[in-house]
């Protein structure tokens, strides 16, 4: 007895969302940047031509295509393609330079390295130094062959791969780093086809303006998502708010996901210049969102709905905190999303497992084993859960901010300063800085009728905290956040609330 022959339309293969869209609204918009746009229809078709095209120059199942790209709409056709041929899409920052996109490309063990126009003449180079084989470049470049479906010929019949299953690799995408060396975050065609899976009923098809570039995880995610609902995804050049805010009056968008830093300046513009009527969902989401952001948004745009989100590249979304309860649960981001199975550990470690979480560290089964211990996804995020079974991040389980190539304890920084003059409470938490990587910030409750000061902090520290150590900028509140649950603070939330401008220095 044979076995029966395996039928590509009953799996969950990315490939099949382009060819059922094109079939059933072939004219509808599928992606648009700037003036220019792509139909379904369109995008199903070049992304056929360039499979063939591909498959003839020996790319096919389970090769490892990388990119060193800009956001285009040219490397649509190309996602589309891999998809199609079973071959991973494998997207390097395309604001890397030639010597570091080389180091993280060395990672993927790549069969072809395609480049845009503006890197295509370093692609040789940095091909050569990532044994990678082959280059191509997208159209207006001139590197190995050019990938440009306007001048392939159509077929008729679409490009399959019989071998390819919906638990095969679909994607490699790179993380920063930021612990030692980087990472290859693998997601199969059945974990990238469920996360942008959105139900079976909608009121309208979702037309999503994206922030993110076309290297980054979150710029596929949302795309697979508008896709899923027949919908399109608008792209801009670069994510300003002006820019951002003249995509979604053009295009009529209904959906917008910005980091709070974004919506920030999103909201400091004067929105009123804009005809904005079409929106209906503002989500957000980090580890923690300000309160403060989503009272703005609530009041700058009335009648739409804001989701907090919490998440990563390895699991996708871990969880959903809906519009009913944005307000009345401060911090939370919400419980887990569906099909996500959440659970802190007894160090207090957010766990997550789901269908849609990674398979693996790209050839590090090292930190696989580490990441996936006992089948759950460790974070490394630490996070309390209330009655409802709402999570709020409250910190790192390594919490160590690095400044200038030295590492600061936050804890230590606390103990030390706890009793300083006028200080009635302190957090000490690490901000983003170009310069030094982090620096190190004291937010202080001032005792009452007390105006704490750096140099008073500064001094206070003298003989216990080397320079380094001590807080370059200070903020006061009120009140430091607290989960409800436990009372810990939250040092995630007072990140992102000196990150958005919700707080200011007060010298």
């Amino acid at each position: 007895m044979t076995a029966p022959e395996r039928d590509p339309g009953r799996a969950l293969l990315v490939g099949e969302i382009f060819r059922r869209n094109a079939a059933v609204v072939p004219d509808r918009p599928a992606a648009a940047l700037g003036k220019h746009a792509l139909t379904h229809a369109e995008l199903n078709d070049a992304g056929n031509r360039l499979a063939w095209s591909l498959r003839e120059h020996g790319i096919g199942h389970g090769d490892r295509v990388v990119t060193w790209a800009d956001t285009s709409l040219d490397l649509l056709p190309l996602f589309v393609a891999l998809a199609k041929l079973g071959a991973v899409f494998a997207p390097l920052n395309a604001r890397l330079g030639a010597t570091e996109a080389a180091e993280v490309g060395r990672l993927a063990r790549g069969a072809l390295l395609v480049t845009d126009a503006e890197r295509s003449a370093e692609a040789d180079t940095v091909a050569n130094t990532c044994g990678i084989p082959k280059t191509a470049t997208l159209p207006g470049g001139r590197a190995g062959w050019v990938l440009d479906p306007a001048v392939l010929p159509a077929r008729d019949e679409e490009p399959t791969e019989p071998a390819l299953c919906e638990t095969d690799p679909h994607v490699i995408f790179f993380t920063s780093g930021s612990t030692g060396r980087p990472k290859g975050v693998v997601l199969s065609h059945r974990a990238n086809w469920l996360r942008g899976f959105q139900g079976v009923f909608r009121d309208e098809p979702e037309r999503t303006v994206c922030m993110f570039p076309l290297f980054h995880m979150a710029a596929f995610t949302l795309a697979l998502a508008a896709w899923q609902t027949r919908g399109e995804i608008i792209f801009v050049a670069s994510p300003t708010a002006p820019a951002l805010l003249e995509a979604m009056e053009s295009r009529r968008a209904n959906r917008f996901y910005g980091i709070p830093l974004v919506w920030s300046r999103i909201l400091a513009e004067d929105t009123s210049r804009f005809d904005l009527s079409s929106l209906r969902e503002l989500d957000t989401g980090t580890s923690a969102t300000p309160i403060e952001l989503i009272r703005a948004l609530k009041e700058r745009f009335p009648g739409t709905r804001t989701r907090i989100y919490y998440g990563s590249t390895e699991v996708g979304s871990a969880t959903t905190l809906p519009d009913a309860d944005v307000l009345s649960k401060p911090g939370s981001v919400g419980p887990a999303s569906p099909g996500v199975d959440l659970r802190l550990s007894e160090e207090g470690e957010i766990l997550v497992r789901s269908p849609y979480q990674m398979c693996r560290y790209f050839d590090d089964p090292e930190a696989t084993d580490a990441a996936l211990a006992g089948g759950w996804f460790h974070t490394g995020d630490l996070g309390v859960l209330d009655a409802e079974g709402c999570l709020s991040v409250v910190g790192r389980k390594k919490e160590i901010i690095r400044t200038g190539g030295e590492s600061v304890s936050p804890v230590e920084v606390e103990q030390a300063l706890a009793d300083a003059p006028g200080v009635a409470e302190i957090s000490i938490v690490g901000v983003a800085d170009p310069e030094w990587g982090e620096v190190v910030c004291a937010v202080v409750v001032p005792a009452d009728g007390a105006k704490p000061s750096l140099a008073g902090l500064h001094a206070h520290g003298d003989g216990t905290l080397a320079g380094f150590k001590k807080p370059r900028r200070l903020f006061c509140v009120d009140a430091l956040p607290r989960t409800a649950a436990t009372g810990q603070v939250q040092r995630t939330l007072l990140v992102e609330r000196i990150a958005s401008g919700a707080l200011e220095a007060s010298e």
